[in-house]
C-alpha cells in the first residue's frame, strides 16, 4: 500500500471509532509506531482536526466528516456477501436495517461497481434449512435491533421469555451484556433481575420485548468477553480427555465430524488412527461412538466406555 492510500485508510479508521490507539494503526498496516506518528502529523498538517489523549489514542474532533467513501469492486462484493448472510442469519429487524444501509452504499457506488454487483447478485446464495415454524406468531423474531439499542445505551429491557425447559413464559427485567450467534441461534447474555444472576437467553424464545428508559451501571456488570471466558473456564473443569482408535479405512468418512467433536490430536498407528478429543458432554460423544459401531476402540476414559455400554443395553432392550 502506498502512503497516500494508507493515509486515507488511517483517516477512515479514525472516523470509525471514538478513540484509536497508535498500536491499532501500527498492527493494521504493519508499520512502526514512528511511522504512525509521522502519518498522523501529515494528516494534521493537511487540515484534518485530529486530537490526541496521552496514553489513550487519537480521535477526530466532533463535526468533521469525510466526503462520500468510494468502494472497490472487491469491497462491494464483500458487502453483497454480507447482505446474503444477513438475510439468513439475522432476524427481521436487523435484515430491514441492513437492507436500508445497503441501499445507501449502492447509491455512492460508481456505475461500473453497480453493474458488477448486479451481475453477482443472482450468482451468490446462502442456503439454510428452516424447519416449519409452528411458533411464528408466538415468537415474532424481530427484537435484535431493540436489543442492540439497549446494549449501546445501557438501558434495561423488559421482556416475556419462554425457556425451553420450563415451557411457560415469565416476565423479566434484564440488564443486557452482549449477544452472539451460535448453533443457528442468537443468544442474549444478560443480568436477570428476577433470578439475580447472569443468564443465557435464546432470542428466538422472546415473546415480547420493550426497552425501558431506565439505565444500568455498565461498569458493575461483566462484559460479554468476561462472561464467555468464565463459561470456558467452568467447562474446562467438567471436560474429559478422550482417546479412541479408528480403523484407517473408516477415517476418510469422518472428514469434518472429528473437528466438530473437539479433535486435539491425530496419529496413525499401523492400521488404526488414534484420535484425542477434549469433550464436556460424554453422552453426546457416546452416541457418536455408537454410530461408528465396531470400527472404533475406546482407549480412555472408562466413563465413556460405561456410557456406550449403557446405550447399547438400552438399544438391545428396545429392539430385542
Amino acid at each position: 500500500m502506498n502512503r497516500i492510500d494508507r493515509l486515507t485508510a488511517i483517516l477512515i479508521q479514525l472516523q470509525g471509532k471514538k478513540i484509536v490507539k497508535a498500536a491499532e494503526i501500527s498492527e493494521r498496516f504493519n508499520i512502526s509506531l514512528r511511522t504512525v506518528y509521522r502519518d498522523v502529523k501529515a494528516l494534521q498538517e493537511a487540515g484534518v482536526p485530529i486530537g490526541a489523549e496521552a496514553g489513550t489514542g487519537y480521535y477526530i474532533v466532533e463535526g468533521y466528516h469525510l466526503p462520500p467513501v468510494m468502494f472497490s469492486k472487491e469491497e462491494a462484493a464483500a458487502l453483497l456477501t454480507g447482505e446474503k448472510l444477513m438475510e439468513q442469519f439475522s432476524d427481521h429487524s436487523n435484515r430491514k436495517q441492513f437492507s436500508l444501509a445497503m441501499e445507501k452504499i449502492r447509491s455512492v457506488l460508481r456505475g461500473t461497481e453497480k453493474d458488477y454487483l448486479e451481475s453477482l447478485d443472482e450468482n451468490i446464495a446462502v442456503l439454510r434449512y428452516r424447519p416449519p415454524n409452528l411458533e411464528a406468531e408466538q415468537f415474532p423474531n424481530r427484537f435484535l435491533t431493540d436489543i442492540q439499542q439497549a446494549l449501546g445505551m445501557n438501558q434495561v429491557i423488559s421482556m416475556e421469555y419462554c425457556s425451553i425447559q420450563e415451557g411457560v413464559a415469565t416476565k423479566r427485567e434484564i440488564e443486557p451484556v452482549g449477544i452472539f450467534h451460535m448453533s443457528a441461534n442468537w443468544h442474549l447474555i444478560a443480568f436477570c433481575r428476577l433470578r439475580q444472576g447472569y443468564r443465557d437467553f435464546r432470542v428466538d424464545r422472546i415473546r415480547k420485548l420493550s426497552v425501558l428508559p431506565a439505565h444500568y451501571p455498565k461498569n458493575k456488570r461483566l462484559s460479554l468477553q468476561e462472561y464467555l471466558e468464565q463459561q470456558r473456564q467452568r467447562n474446562k473443569e467438567d471436560t474429559y480427555l478422550i482417546k479412541i482408535a479408528i480403523n484407517n479405512d473408516v477415517m476418510r468418512y469422518l472428514r469434518e465430524q472429528k473437528y466438530y467433536y473437539g479433535l486435539m490430536d491425530e496419529k496413525v498407528n499401523g492400521d488404526k488412527t488414534e484420535l484425542t478429543f477434549l469433550q464436556s458432554h460424554l453422552g453426546h460423544f457416546a452416541r457418536w461412538m455408537i454410530m461408528l459401531g465396531n470400527e472404533v476402540d475406546i482407549i480412555q476414559p472408562q466413563e465413556l466406555k460405561t456410557a456406550v455400554g449403557q446405550l447399547v443395553t438400552e438399544l438391545h432392550g428396545h429392539y430385542f
